[in-house]
């Protein structure tokens, strides 16, 4: 490899080392990851995930409700908010974030 190859190489193996760490191999099952986020302990996170259930119950049934002409402005429309996340959501990108990581933990 040229010189400029190998100072890049490095420069990835860095980046990922330091970039890298939302998700870890899973102890259990090879090839598969597992991701975390950071709890104080397990009522903050039942109170996470009742939360957010809590929230699309309050906006699915907003939208059950009639609403007259003028407050058609102020409803949330739940669908096209999932639909835009979904478009948003970079699946494209976090492939070559895989990609890049095989290759760097390949070559290590």
């Amino acid at each position: 490899m040229e010189t400029n190859e190998i100072k890049n190489l490095e420069n990835l193996r860095e980046l990922t080392a330091r970039y890298f760490n939302t998700q870890n191999p899973s102890a259990n099952t090879k090839g598969k990851y597992t991701a975390q986020i950071s709890l104080q302990n397990y009522y903050e996170l039942g109170s996470t995930i009742t939360n957010m259930l809590k929230m699309c119950i309050l906006a699915l049934e907003q939208q059950e409700h009639k609403i007259s002409e003028t407050d058609q402005h102020s409803s949330i429309n739940v669908m096209l908010i999932l639909e835009m996340v979904l478009e948003m959501f970079p699946l494209d990108e976090f492939e070559v974030f895989d990609e890049i990581n095989k290759m760097c933990l390949a070559d290590s």
